[in-house]
This record gives structure tokens, C-alpha cells and sequence, in this order.
């Protein structure tokens, strides 16, 4: 056995995915600087839910647009320099946020807050395929999953608490505060982020022709899937809540409770994921993941369960979506290593996730005439569909690398 081959230790590898995992819930925690302080933001500037929800677009189109340039940064400057750079624009989004005197304010705020989050998948992802072992990298991409969800989940509590307590200003210095807080955890353990190789030995290595990878069947098939399966979860997570309380006649709270339910059970399927991600058919496990969970979108949208029954249903769906996550990252890596190797990672990474926020940010356009229109049912079967189209590309991703 090579040392190439050698398995890292053990602490080493922990230390790397539970100082990635961190800094990458803190970029999800950014997702949320806006949104929990609507309430405060639109009577101070005299704001509707359009004006106010662009801003989300915003955030969304940069980082789309820099994550897939981010990647190229990372290839060429190595992680911890693009990390530290991402978790700064999330201070100074903070710090302006705190300052902000109109809409423009909140557009620049939006802007910087996603120009920040652009960095983090492709470094994350360099990181973790560099430096830790081959058999822990389904835990690590599980971790990974995980952590941005307990980053979703502490923004609210976070910033609401402090905007109710002492203003929406108060709350923005508090977001810098955390920011801060990460950069500074960062720098000082920062060799454990640390590329086994120089950047330049890596940049001249196997990956081509800067822009080859865009000649690949399998990185465009990657993109393609997570612009499908990522505009399914922003179908759900801004729409669930109101269908629901119109298809099943479910209360405020419940319809709410349904769209916690989803995202917890989420978190559990990314926890077994992990374990599961270990085999080598990562798109099949995909496909019977996604599939279950189009079957259960159907079942759901078709009105025929009893309204008790919408909650497990809710939890299905999230669990299944979950399971798939890490098998989801480690099929990108097959993507990327099957032409270009190492040297890759960071551009390939960069543009196959910059399809996630392409998701987000459209997901809303898709979907938001058939709300208006009140045909709520139709919006769950465009769920179903979504998941399965990324069942199929999910397959050919496999074959093609």
C-alpha cells in the first residue's frame, strides 16, 4: 500500500470535518441574515413581500454566479484564503446590514451576504476530498449536510431573540459578532485545512485546459441535477406551510409544524446517508431515495390522505430527500476525478453547485403563478416531477463517469 493510499488518522480527519462542518453552517446561517428580520425591515423602509423577498433573488443570483467562479480561486489560492475571504464579505454584510438607511442598503447587504456564501461549496468540498480518507468521506459530506442545516435552524432563534430585545440593529452586529467569531476559528486552526500540496504543483496537474471541464458530460449531468432537486426543496420550503393549510385544511401552526417535520426528518435521512453513502452505487441509492420521495410528493399532493397522515408523509418525503445528500456529493467527486483528478475539485465543485442556488433563486418564479392560481396540488406534483427528472440525470451521472 502507497502512502497515498495510507487512511489519515483518525483525529486528523475529525478535526477537518468538524472545522468544515462549522464554517459551512455558518454560511447557511448567512442564508437567513434577511429573512427573520422582515418583520422589522419592511415597516422601517416601508417594504411589501416582494420588495423585500428580491432581495433573496439577489443573494441567490451572486452567489450562483460566484460560486462558479469561486472554484477557480480555490484551485489556484488554495481553501483557506477563499474561506476567509467568504466569512469576511459575511462580517461586513453584518456590520452594513447595521447601518442600512433604505432599500438599497438591503440589496448591497444581499449582495455581499451572497458573494460571501459563493466560496464555501467549492472550498468545503476541496477540502474534504484532499484531506480526508477515503473511507470517512461519506461521513464527512453527511457532517457537511448536517451542519447547514443546524445553521438554518440557529439563525432564526438567533436573530429574532436579539432583534425582540434590543432592534433589528442589534441583531445585524450579532450576525458579525458569529462571522467574526468563525474567521477567528479558522486562522488558528487553519493547518487542518491545509492542501497536502502547493497550489501551483496542483493547478499544473491533471485537471487540462482551465476550462475542460466544461467539455464533460458528467459535470453538466451534476449541475443539471442540482438545479432540478434543489428547485423541489425551494417548492417546499416556501410554499408547504400555505398548500397544505389549503389542501388539508390545516391550521397556521400545523402547516408550519409539517415544514419543520420535513426539514428535521432531512437532517436524520442525511445522518444514515453518510453510513449508506460508503457503498459504491451512490446513483442508484439516489434514485431509490428520490423515487420513494416523488411517490410520497404524489400521494400527498393528491388530497386522498386523511390530515393526520400529513405530517408522516412530510417526514418521508424529507427523510428520503436527506438519505441521498451524501451519495449526491460523492457522485460529483466521481464526476470530477473520472477526467480531471485532483486538480479540478474547486472549479468543478464551483459550477456543479452553482445549479443549488440557480434552484432557490428560481424556485419561487416556477412555482409562485400556480400559488397564485390556487392550484396548490399542482405544485406538489411539480415536486414529484422535479425528483424524478434528477432521478434520471442522477443515473447518467453515474454511467457517464
Amino acid at each position: 500500500m502507497t502512502a497515498e493510499a495510507l487512511p489519515s488518522p483518525a483525529p486528523r480527519d475529525i478535526e477537518t470535518i468538524s472545522l468544515i462542518g462549522f464554517v459551512h453552517g455558518v454560511s447557511h446561517f448567512f442564508h437567513l441574515l434577511l429573512p427573520p428580520l422582515f418583520p422589522w425591515l419592511m415597516p422601517e423602509f416601508g417594504l411589501s413581500f416582494t420588495g423585500i423577498g428580491t432581495t433573496m433573488t439577489v443573494f441567490f443570483i451572486i452567489s450562483g454566479v460566484g460560486q462558479a467562479a469561486a472554484g477557480f480561486l480555490v484551485d489556484r489560492f488554495g481553501a483557506v484564503r477563499v474561506l476567509a475571504a467568504g466569512i469576511t464579505c459575511f462580517a461586513l454584510a453584518g456590520i452594513m446590514l447595521h447601518f442600512a438607511t433604505g432599500y438599497a442598503s438591503l440589496v448591497a447587504v444581499a449582495a455581499l451576504a451572497g458573494l460571501g456564501n459563493s466560496v464555501f461549496h467549492p472550498a468545503d468540498f476541496t477540502v474534504l476530498n484532499h484531506r480526508v480518507s477515503q473511507p470517512r468521506l461519506g461521513h464527512a459530506f453527511s457532517v457537511h449536510g448536517l451542519s447547514g442545516n443546524l445553521g438554518w435552524a440557529a439563525a432564526p432563534i438567533f436573530l429574532t431573540g436579539i432583534a425582540a430585545a434590543d432592534g433589528w440593529r442589534s441583531a445585524a452586529l450579532g450576525a458579525s459578532v458569529v462571522a467574526l467569531l468563525a474567521l477567528g476559528l479558522l486562522l488558528w486552526r487553519r493547518h487542518a485545512l491545509a492542501d497536502m500540496e502547493p497550489h501551483a504543483a496542483r493547478a499544473a496537474g491533471d485537471a487540462g485546459p482551465t476550462f475542460a471541464f466544461l467539455g464533460s458530460r458528467a459535470v453538466w449531468l451534476c449541475f443539471l441535477f442540482f438545479l432540478l432537486i434543489t428547485s423541489a426543496f425551494g417548492a417546499i420550503q416556501n410554499f408547504a406551510s400555505p398548500i397544505l393549510q389549503a389542501v388539508y385544511g390545516l391550521s397556521l401552526t400545523t402547516g408550519a409544524l409539517a415544514l419543520s417535520t420535513y426539514l428535521t426528518a432531512g437532517t436524520a435521512g442525511i445522518v444514515l446517508g453518510g453510513f449508506l453513502a460508503e457503498k459504491q452505487a451512490q446513483d442508484l441509492l439516489i434514485a431509490l431515495a428520490l423515487g420513494v420521495a416523488a411517490l410520497l410528493a404524489v400521494l400527498l399532493a393528491s388530497g386522498w390522505p386523511p390530515a393526520w397522515s400529513v405530517l408522516p408523509l412530510m417526514a418521508g418525503i424529507g427523510f428520503c430527500t436527506g438519505v441521498a445528500g451524501p451519495s449526491r456529493d460523492l457522485l460529483v467527486r466521481r464526476a470530477a476525478t473520472a477526467r480531471f483528478g485532483k486538480a479540478a475539485y474547486g472549479r468543478v465543485y464551483g459550477f456543479v453547485y452553482s445549479g443549488l442556488d440557480l434552484g432557490l433563486a428560481t424556485a419561487p418564479l416556477i412555482f409562485g403563478g400556480l400559488m397564485d392560481a390556487r392550484r396548490f396540488g399542482e405544485v406538489l406534483i411539480g415536486v414529484a416531477l422535479l425528483q424524478t427528472l434528477a432521478i434520471f440525470s442522477a443515473l447518467r451521472v453515474g454511467k457517464a463517469a
